[in-house]
């Protein structure tokens, strides 16, 4: 079965626009394929896995509490993705608050809040214990002009599924940050990419990002009896709706072999 899923998903990859990086992994059958899977892509807001993860690395550690506050001043907001642009100067998040806007919306002002808080060169270094070949962090979010000299985040399908794995089996921080890092991804907004197609009570725990004409999309897709993680990494696409397109459509393939014929 699993050649003629992977032949199956080359067929939409191959009729689809932009240079496509894919990791699959059945939770179940511990095993799996990819396509480009160790291509080191710009990764969006993907990046924003490994922040969290670290956070809660420090958080265990005792060098911050969830329950910290962080007052937010203009200085600390930036434009794209996020609601923190909304608050009035002077208001106070939680850590935990600004963790979940980083995920479930996206948050940039949050995101760039909690890398000066954390430190991009510890982030890095966690990605380096964690065996991401791929995956760097080199600017904050909407940084314009350390992209003019350059500097941007990269990460792989492959990296994004190991991130995703080791949260599900519980292997990075502990046990417990593990579930609430799980129950935050579950809570995410985005679901123009891998949830496209699907029926809306499917449980996606996954994080997106886009770009001009880049989409990425991973995930790990709870169904009760035959869990599995996908991601989908799309960058100079024709279009990012065509990308938003492609993406569905591999979930959609993969969801109806694995989540709906084997209830």
């Amino acid at each position: 079965m699993d050649n003629e899923l992977k032949e199956r998903v080359k067929k939409i990859i191959e009729k689809s626009s932009g240079n496509i990086s894919l990791s699959f992994y059945d939770l179940k059958e511990n095993n799996g394929f990819g396509f480009n899977e160790e291509n080191k892509v710009p990764s969006a807001s993907m990046i924003k896995l490994l922040i969290m993860i670290e956070t809660f690395e420090l958080v265990k550690e005792g060098k911050f509490s969830l329950d910290d506050k962080i007052e937010i001043n203009k200085d600390k907001i930036v434009g794209g993705s996020g609601i923190l642009k909304e608050f009035e100067e002077g208001h106070k998040f939680s850590l935990r608050e600004l963790l979940t806007l980083m995920i479930i919306v996206s948050d940039n002002s949050a995101t760039n809040i909690i890398i000066d808080l954390v430190g991009k060169d510890r982030i890095n270094k966690r990605a380096e214990k964690l065996n991401l070949e791929s995956t760097i962090l080199q600017r904050k979010m909407m940084d314009s002009d350390a992209a003019k000299r350059g500097l941007d985040n990269f990460t792989s399908s492959k990296d994004i599924a190991n991130i995703l794995e080791k949260i599900y089996n519980k292997e990075v921080v502990d046990e417990i940050y593990c579930e609430t890092m799980l129950d935050i991804l579950l809570r995410q907004h985005e679901r123009q990419r891998l949830q496209r197609f699907l029926p809306e009570d499917v449980k996606i725990a996954n994080k997106s990002g886009d770009l001009d004409n880049l989409e990425n999309d991973g995930g790990i897709f709870l169904i009760e009896n035959h869990p599995y993680i996908l991601v989908v990494l799309i960058n100079d696409a024709d279009s990012n709706a065509d990308a938003q397109e492609s993406i569905g459509r591999i979930s959609k393939l993969i969801y109806d072999e694995l989540g709906v014929l084997k209830r």
